[in-house]
């Protein structure tokens, strides 16, 4: 690809501005990958947004494990655990939250400080820069997208060292998402406690 070729970052990331922001919903698969605090994880299953602020995880490796944002609240839950854990989306800071980015209320040259735009494999690039408001815990945030401004990677690295990547694929947008898909009811007899989930 020579240099003609490749866009602003200005222009690359109103690409990805206007492609999520003119959504109403979105469906696609993840893979999850964890390392750091001496813990490797690899994960994947769906990804389910509809706007507004709604976003649904389901983990199938492993299975039972969900991530819920209903509007109001985060839920967490693996199947089999002593209880669920709830949060206030509003005071969320869990490293998927970056993902607001797919759920269209963003301008990533006001969400990120220090863009920088760099060349990524597969006709791809790297959009790289410091989410603000995350300062101490998230140094560096790249998105990984197409030409058009399609995210199909996210890696997010931490203070302490610790790199989160997501990579999505078999995007469908503005596929049929049922408004009951974002109602989480605690397994009975579970109790639910208002806390963040451990890394």
């Amino acid at each position: 690809m020579t240099v003609a070729q490749q866009p602003s970052v200005h222009d690359l990331a109103q690409r990805v501005d206007r492609r999520y922001n003119q959504l109403h919903s979105l469906k696609a698969q993840f893979t999850e990958s964890y390392e750091g605090l001496g813990m490797q994880r690899n994960e994947a299953g769906t990804l389910l947004l509809l706007k507004p602020g709604r976003m649904r995880w389901n983990y199938s490796s492993p299975a039972g494990k969900i991530f819920l944002l209903d509007g109001k609240y985060a839920w967490f839950y693996t199947r089999g655990a002593a209880q669920v854990q709830r949060i206030e989306s509003k005071k969320l800071d869990d490293l998927r939250s970056p993902l607001r980015f797919l759920l269209g209320h963003t301008q990533l040259e006001k969400e990120l400080n220090n863009i920088t735009l760099a060349p990524a494999p597969n006709d791809r690039f790297a959009l790289t820069g410091q989410p603000k408001g995350q300062e101490n815990r998230v140094p560096k945030l790249t998105l990984t997208v197409t030409a058009e401004g399609a995210i199909t990677g996210i890696e997010i690295r931490e203070a302490d060292g610790a790199v989160t990547r997501f990579t999505f694929a078999d995007e469908q947008t503005n596929a049929a998402v049922p408004e009951g898909a974002f109602h989480f009811t605690p397994p009975a007899g579970v109790p639910v406690m208002d806390s963040l989930p451990p890394v």
